[in-house]
């Protein structure tokens, strides 16, 4: 039941990350706060399609 998912940075739009998630418990979109190196710093990451 669990997704692989990629995570983009809502500042500069990099696809930085890929992690999993539970279907049955998150049945919406993820957002979490990563590392961006682009940025060199911590910023809002978002799972995209």
């Amino acid at each position: 039941m669990r997704d692989i998912i990629t995570l983009e940075c809502t500042v500069c739009k990099m696809r930085n990350y890929s992690t999993t998630k539970n279907k049955r418990k998150q049945s919406g979109r993820v957002e979490y706060t990563k590392f961006c190196p682009r940025d060199n710093k911590r910023t809002l990451h978002k799972e995209t399609k």
